[in-house]
């Protein structure tokens, strides 16, 4: 992952701790999460527009 071991992804994670705190981490982790939803429901949903403007097309060039 990205290159990094074992070493530098505890002290990365240790940089972490030092800097949000035990509170924040959970609740920056929880949006972090939120973001990554909201951008994978975005993708799908362009996804799906495209895939059913083709299948429109495909449905008129058809006819």
């Amino acid at each position: 992952m990205f290159g990094l071991g074992g070493t530098e992804m505890i002290l990365i994670g240790l940089a972490i701790l030092l800097l949000f705190g035990g509170k924040k981490i959970p609740e920056l982790m929880r949006g972090i999460g939120q973001g990554m939803r909201e951008f994978n429901d975005a993708k799908k949903s362009v996804k799906d527009q495209i895939e059913d403007g083709m299948k429109t097309k495909d449905k008129k060039d058809a006819e």
